[in-house]
Order: structure tokens, then sequence, then C-alpha cells
């Protein structure tokens, strides 16, 4: 796969399409990232993104993870104490996930944002942004939450990171969007570099196919589901014989396929007995779904399989959190 293709796989945005190019002819060197309020636990949403700085490394890029204490901080998630315990379980589970840890920077964010220098820039970001546009940048991440004044600040720190990492490639969901934009218009102002940025998909909820799957409402799957309880979150699941419901609805059947399963295995074998018409092998995710589609492919086989693949690549973080746990 060319370099660009592959920083640029199952990418729901490319901003902007001429500086990603810049950097895939030469990658070597050049500094990604992505950001996480540590949680503890990962799930597919983490993974989605992982999945992402997996194909940087493999495109010979480097990698900085920003496990964000103080971003949680901000966010009421617990003491600067509880909020570490949390972060290195996630350190851990990237780790068993797949990041190569020889080329993975793990970077708290409390080690550079409380010194003078950056305060003083968010400060001045501060004094540059208006209430509704920092509001605006962080409505997606914010949720139904009643705002607070850290939640406006939120935003302006992701911004900085950005340079205080000295980083050339910004990478999150499509939730980040506005948070990167905010970032392109604002960091100029300051003197600072404007850096491209990377959007992965929203994979939508499980079992509706409506909105987003999320850790906090409706069904997820995460590092610490057994293998019984993956299976049936995944049987579950919202899975017409099509890749493009009725209206707004998705189906996250073949999303996770495409976003998760694809990028980590070169072949999917779909077991089913000779009296069903025997094994399935698939090399592209576009041949699933077509099958799937044509009803070559059983909507409860593509689940089973699902299953399958997802726990392999969770069970190295859910045995890493067992050991961590014991």
């Amino acid at each position: 796969m060319e370099t660009y293709d592959l920083i640029t796989r199952n990418a729901e945005e490319v901003v902007t399409d001429e500086e990603v190019r810049e950097l895939a002819d030469e990658p070597d060197g050049t500094r990604a990232y992505v950001g996480y309020e540590p949680s503890g636990v990962l799930h597919l949403g983490h993974l989605l993104t992982a999945n992402k700085l997996i194909d940087l490394q493999e495109a010979g890029m480097e990698v900085v993870v920003l496990l964000a204490d103080v971003h949680a901080y901000l966010n009421g998630k617990g003491s600067f104490e509880e909020i570490r315990e949390t972060a290195e379980q996630m350190k851990a589970q990237f780790v068993a996930y797949g990041l190569d840890e020889d080329n993975t920077e793990f970077v708290y964010g409390s080690e550079f944002q409380l010194d003078e220098e950056y305060t003083l820039d968010l400060h001045e970001l501060e004094l540059a942004t208006t209430l509704n546009r920092a509001q605006r940048a962080m409505a997606e991440i914010q949720g139904g939450e009643t705002a607070k004044v850290s939640h406006v600040v939120y935003p302006l720190m992701q911004t900085l990171d950005i340079e205080y990492l000295d980083l050339d490639l910004a990478v999150g969901g499509l939730d980040q969007r506005k948070v990167h934009m905010l970032a392109r218009e604002e960091l100029p102002e300051l003197g600072y570099d404007v850096r491209p940025a990377l959007h992965t998909p929203i994979v939508a909820d499980l079992t509706s196919g409506e909105g987003k799957m999320s850790s906090s409402e409706g069904v997820t799957i995460s590092m610490e589901d057994s293998t019984e309880e993956l299976e049936e979150k995944v049987n579950s699941a919202f899975c017409p014989p099509t890749r493009d419901p009725e209206g707004d609805l998705e189906n996250p059947v073949l999303e996770l396929f495409e976003y998760h399963v694809f990028p980590r295995f070169d072949e999917i074998v779909v077991e089913r007995p000779e009296e069903y018409g025997g094994d399935l092998t698939y090399e592209d995710y576009e041949t699933l779904a077509a099958d799937l589609e044509s009803g070559d492919l059983h909507p409860a086989d593509a689940k089973g399989t699902l299953a399958t693949y997802l726990d392999e690549l969770i069970a190295p973080g859910r045995e890493k959190l067992r050991e961590i746990r014991d």
C-alpha cells in the first residue's frame, strides 16, 4: 500500500489533503498524536484511533499518545492520583493492543501544561477566542452536560497541545473536528504553524445503527468484556443485509469489519458447515460487504465471524487488565 493511502486509510476527513501528501512524501521522523482522557478501560472508540496510529507507525511516523490528565481533571474525572492510575492502565492496554512501544511516546499533559510558557499562551488564547467559539469547539465532546468554565478552557488547551508536543499531524475522531479547526485558526495568531489533521469515523450504536457507539450510553465493546460477553453483544447487533440502511441508520457490523478487523488481518475466514456452502475467505472489506448485500453471506455468519476476530484483537488487552487488577 502506498504511504499516502496507508496514512489516510479509513479516514473520514483529511485536513488538508495537500498538507498530508507532503507528510507522506517524507514520513520518517514526523510526529502524529492522539489525546485521550484517561478512563481506565479501552473500548472500540479508543481502538478506532489506535488502529490509525498503528497505520501511521507502519508508514514510518513517530506516534505520541497524550494521556490527558489535566483535561480529565477539568472534566471532573477525579483527583490527579486517581486519573494517573487509570492512565497507566490505558497505556498498558494500548501496547498490548499493538502499538509499537519503542516507537510510541506516552506523555502526561501535566508534564508541560502547567509550565509558565504554556499558561501564558493559554491566556493569550483566552483573550483571542470568544466564549461562543470555544463552546462550539467543545460541544460535541461535552455532550449534554451543563457548560462550565473548565469546558471552554479544554479546547484551548487541545489547541496548544499540538504546538507544545512538537507535532506534524493531529489525529482524532470526527467529534474532534471543531477543536482542530480552532487550532488551525488560532495557532498562527500566536506565531505557530498550522498542522494538518486526520479524522476517523464515528461508529454507529451497536444495537440500533443510530447515532454513535458510546461507553456511557447504549452498548459498547471494551477490553473488560469476556469472550462470552463480546459474542452476546455482537450477536444482538443491528445488521440488515445492506451497507446502506434506510434513513440515517448505519450497519455497525459492517463498520466494525471495515474499521477494526480488515486493517489488522490479511484475510478473514467465515467458517460454515459444508451443507451451508462451506467456508468463505475475504481479503478485503468490499467483497464481504457485497456478499452480505447479495445474500451470499448471512448476517448471523457475519456476526459470528466479527465476534471471533474482535475477540482476538482485544484478548491481549483483556489479559493485561487482569494482570494489573490481580
